[in-house]
């Protein structure tokens, strides 16, 4: 069995996102209980992040940190409605006792540009965040960075286009090779050999926008290509319906901000 995580989540809903698109505000806020129960469910422990009527996008709360051993680089937000997240989720660390919480100089959104491995960070780069920041998480951190350039708008954010099966190794990831730039690609095929490649439809599923703990991997379900390979890989998909918070453009990943 895999240790337990530990994960914080924040519920909160943007209806106007696209107005061609309305949100239910119940079944969303019900999606969103699914997903926290099933963290818990798999002996996970899931924080609370209040939510704020006048920061609506909240609910994708991987943006607003990243998180490495108990080290907090702080987001800076790209645009000016999330702006005031940042300053949330820092209130947040400093009342549950992180001491160590960098407001960077920056762009970068969290987990949303950064993944982690066992010593490496992956930077996403190209739509939402500044490369200046991938090295004042370098700095930071003193972990590698490795940038990686996203070319798609559909995959705006790395954790829209690449997962980390297993951190405690610098192996095992999958990702959609047609979200990167040709040097990116290659630079992931040189690092990842065998890596698991999803299809352009799992991730136009946001298959990728998805949660492992090392062995269960929490996915949406609509993301069926990849099932069947993470099992031949020893993992255990969990298939969830988030349909109403991808109307906001966010999955399960998007939910979530692990705390190392």
């Amino acid at each position: 069995m895999c240790p337990p995580t530990h994960f914080k989540v924040s519920y909160s809903i943007n209806p106007w996102m696209d107005p061609n698109k309305p949100v239910d505000l119940a079944l969303a806020r019900t999606q969103w209980e699914v997903l926290r129960d099933r963290y818990r469910a798999l002996g996970h422990t899931v924080e609370e992040l209040s939510p704020d009527p006048a920061l609506p996008d909240m609910v994708f709360a991987a943006n607003g940190a990243l998180v490495v051993e108990g080290r907090v680089l702080g987001a800076r937000f790209a645009h000016p409605e999330r702006t005031a997240e940042a300053a949330a989720h820092a209130a947040w660390f400093r009342a549950h006792g992180y001491t160590d919480v960098y407001e960077p100089e920056h762009i970068n959104e969290g987990e949303g540009d950064f993944a982690v491995t066992a010593t490496l960070l992956l930077a996403g780069r190209g739509f939402r965040s500044s490369p200046l920041s991938h090295p004042e998480a370098q700095e930071f951190f003193g972990r590698p960075v490795i940038g990686l350039d996203l070319v798609d708008p559909r995959y705006y954010h790395l954790d829209t286009a690449l997962a980390v099966l297993d951190d405690s190794t610098d192996a095992d990831i999958m990702y959609y090779p047609g979200a990167f730039s040709a040097g990116s690609q290659a630079v992931l095929a040189r690092l990842f050999p065998d890596a698991l490649l999803a299809s352009e439809a799992d991730a136009a599923a946001f298959g990728l926008n998805a949660v492992s703990d090392g062995r269960h991997v929490l996915l949406p379900q609509e993301a069926v290509g990849l099932f069947e390979p993470l099992r031949q890989r020893g993992y255990e998909p969990i298939g969830l319906d988030l349909g109403e918070l991808l109307k906001g453009g966010g999955s399960v990943k998007c939910c979530t901000q692990e705390l190392r």
